[in-house]
Formats: C-alpha cells, sequence, structure tokens
C-alpha cells in the first residue's frame, strides 16, 4: 500500500529542518560564550604566581643562648625568733617594710631580767666581800702557824680551802650575771640581715616564749637574689669551658618567657648530675634593684654562652624541611623561586644562624612556601610580612630588611 504523495514531502522536509534549527542554537551558544573555546583552554594553561613575603639574609653578631628553666632563691631567710619569755613590748616593724642589719625590731619586757641582773651583782657582792675576809684570815693563820706555831696546820689548811670556795662563788656570780646581761640584750631583737620583712605573726602584749615554733617574723634577703635554673647535662662542659674565660651573663624572663625581668652573672655549676632528669643545676645572682624578682618564683633562665661574630641570619620562618633536609626557597631577579639547602648552627629568637646554604644579600621567601616548588613564579605581597626582630646582648634590636626584588640578588 503507497503513501500519500502530500504526506511524504512533509517527511522528507522534516529531517533537514531539525538539524537547521540545532546547528542555529549551537551558534548562538558559542556566541554567548565568548566565541573561541580554544582561547578558553589557553588561558587555563597559564601557571598564576604564587604571593610570598620575603626578608634579606643579614650578616650581624648573633648571640647564642642556653635556655632552662628555674626558681629564684633567696640567700638569706631568717626566722625571727624570741630567745627569752616574756611579754611583746613593743613592735618597730611594718609589714613588708625593709630593713637594714642591727636595726631594732621588736622589745620583749626587760624588766625582770633587769632584776635578775641586780641580784646576781649583789651576790656577787656579798661573796666578794667574804672571799676577802678568808683570804685576810688565811694570812693571819699562816703567821702564826710560822712564828709561834699557835695554829695548827690543820687549821691553816682549811682555811686555804676556805678561800678556794669563795673564788669559785666569785666566779659562779660573775657567770650569772654574764648571763642576766645576755637575756637583758636578748630582750631587744635586732635584724641578722638586711632585708625585707614579711608578715607579722605575733602582735604585742602576747607573751612569747623560746620554745615558741613559730617566729615573730620571716626576713627576706631580695638584694642580692639567686636563681636555680637546670641544663641539659651535654651542655654544661661547654658552660664550665666559658665560664674558665669570663664571667657569664644571666637574663632571667618571665614564666611565659615573654618578659625580660632582670640581669645577672652566672655564680657557679652544681658538683653533681641529677640521674633522673639527666640535668645539672647552676646558680646565678642578680642585684635585684627593682625587686623583679621574688624567691620561689619560677623563671626561665638564658645563658648567653657567647656572641657569634659576622652570622648569616635569616628569619626562622623561612626554614622549610624536608625528606633532603633542610632547605629555603631563594626569590631570584626573575620572580621565581629557588630551593637551596642549608645548614643550620641554631634558632633562637625566631631567627635562624645559617652556617651554610644561604649568604647574606639573598633574598629568601618566608611565607607562600607551601604552595611553592623549584622555578614557581612568585609575586610579592605589598606590603611585605616584617621580620622577626633578632636581641642583641646589649639588648638593641636589629631588623632585618624587606624588599621588593630588583636585579639579581646580592652574593
Amino acid at each position: 500500500m503507497t503513501g500519500k504523495p502530500g504526506v511524504l514531502g512533509a517527511r522528507r522536509w522534516a529531517l533537514p529542518s531539525i538539524l537547521l534549527i540545532s546547528l542555529a542554537f549551537c551558534t548562538v551558544l558559542i556566541s554567548c560564550s565568548g566565541g573561541d573555546p580554544k582561547s578558553g583552554g589557553a588561558r587555563a594553561n597559564v601557571v598564576q604566581p604564587v604571593p610570598v613575603s620575603v626578608s634579606t639574609a643579614q650578616q650581624q653578631d648573633m648571640p647564642y643562648y642556653l635556655t632552662g628553666l628555674g626558681s629564684v632563691s633567696a640567700f638569706y631567710t631568717d626566722s625571727i625568733r624570741s630567745r627569752v619569755d616574756g611579754e611583746l613590748m613593743q613592735v618597730n616593724f611594718k609589714e613588708g617594710q625593709f630593713v637594714n642589719k642591727g636595726e631594732l625590731l621588736a622589745v620583749i619586757d626587760p624588766r625582770p631580767y633587769e632584776v635578775a641582773l641586780e641580784q646576781a651583782q649583789a651576790t656577787l657582792f656579798k661573796d666578794q666581800a667574804s672571799l676577802r675576809d678568808a683570804k685576810l684570815n688565811y694570812e693571819r693563820y699562816k703567821g702564826l702557824l710560822q712564828n709561834s706555831g699557835a695554829m695548827s696546820q690543820q687549821q691553816v689548811d682549811t682555811q686555804a680551802t676556805t678561800v678556794d670556795q669563795l673564788e669559785g662563788a666569785v666566779r659562779t656570780d660573775q657567770a650569772t650575771i654574764d648571763n642576766a646581761k645576755l637575756n637583758l640584750t636578748y630582750c631587744h631583737i635586732t635584724s641578722p640581715i638586711s632585708g625585707r620583712v614579711g608578715l607579722r605573726l605575733v602582735d604585742p602584749g602576747n607573751i612569747v616564749h623560746a620554745t615558741d615554733t613559730n617566729p615573730l617574723l620571716v626576713i627576706t634577703q631580695l638584694q642580692p637574689i639567686a636563681v636555680l635554673f637546670t641544663l641539659p647535662e651535654d651542655q654544661l662542659p661547654s658552660v664550665a669551658q666559658h665560664m674558665g674565660k669570663s664571667t657569664l651573663e644571666v637574663d632571667a624572663y618571665s614564666r611565659d618567657d615573654q618578659t625580660k625581668l632582670s640581669t645577672g652573672k652566672l655564680l657557679t655549676i652544681d658538683n653533681q648530675i641529677d640521674q633522673t632528669t639527666g640535668t645539672g643545676r647552676l646558680k646565678a645572682v642578680f642585684d635585684n634593684k627593682e625587686n623583679a624578682l621574688w624567691p620561689n618564683q619560677f623563671v626561665n633562665a638564658h645563658l648567653l654562652l657567647e656572641i657569634r661574630k659576622n652570622s648569616t641570619v635569616i628569619p626562622a620562618a623561612a626554614i622549610q624541611r624536608g625528606p633532603q633536609g633542610t632547605y629555603v626557597f631563594i626569590a631570584k631577579a626573575d620572580h621565581t623561586a629557588d630551593i637551596k639547602p642549608v645548614t643550620i648552627s641554631f634558632i633562637q629568637a625566631n631567627l635562624a644562624n645559617i652556617a651554610s646554604g644561604v649568604a647574606p644579600g639573598d633574598v629568601v621567601i618566608t611565607d607562600g612556601q607551601d604552595k611553592l616548588q623549584e622555578g614557581s613564579p612568585i609575586q610579592l605581597r605589598t606590603p611585605a610580612t616584617p621580620a622577626a626582630q633578632p636581641v642583641t646582648a646589649s639588648g638593641s634590636a636589629t631588623r632585618p630588611t624587606q624588599r621588593p626584588i630588583s636585579g639579581s640578588p646580592a652574593k
């Protein structure tokens, strides 16, 4: 059965029409998307530069510190107690006051001891009179025995014994007087050292005893004051070697290691190593003129071992570590990154002392390294991230310069 000629003609023209409409639609889409698709692919293949911060390697003197945790210790701490019994009559100090050695602190009622002294003096006076009489009688008895024989030898010997006994009594009386004077002196309590008075533990009017366990007050010497700190045993030989050449400086920092409290000198190294920790104890002395250090305070001790002259110094943030060791990225003049292996002498205060691999004047990358590889293009951030500030032994500070890359890095 054959179809109608009109229907077959319509089907013959339908397929070309659909193709033309589809082609026109694709042309419109391409025009809206920006034209040639090849240009978009070319842009996708362009490598964008990595934003980085840089710093220039410096040549300068860099201090080398050894750091240990320690605590402040007073040279002298005296608990002041009464050496006699009696009523506390006077308190001549204020809590927190600085007192000097020999300064009067308190007075115990001296009247009972004054009376005891007078009694001892009276007894001495009486026994001295008896001794004089006994000596006179002894001389008389001895003369009678020699001249007329009116005295027996036994009587003379007995009188001589009496003289000896009274001489002993006089000496005892003198010792009693000395003891009474000493007790009278103990009634006036003076400071044995110069230092700071703590809290008052006994009030005026209380009865105190020589056997009391609690002191009247505690005096602590704060100027000078000591810091005891520890270092690993492997570092002690180097410390001892440098101690033999010069006096080593020690800085005491706060517990968080952020604030410098005082500067002192290393006094000595302990004579043994703690086997449980593998450390040795060191003692430094501080003038503590500003009273920044207090007994039992925790501090970080920074021992200045030496100053490395003409060191190559870069920010520690530039140091990278990988399977092959430590390295840095160098910013080249063509605005690409170059990898250089480095040997680190030590790192302190956010600065790295470089033994080899970087020369003064080299521009190192300090931020953005996680997106870099050998030859990566770079773009300097504006402004550049500031580098850490190196602190010298004298307390002055210098900052590694940061600059755009212009020309070849200095070698």
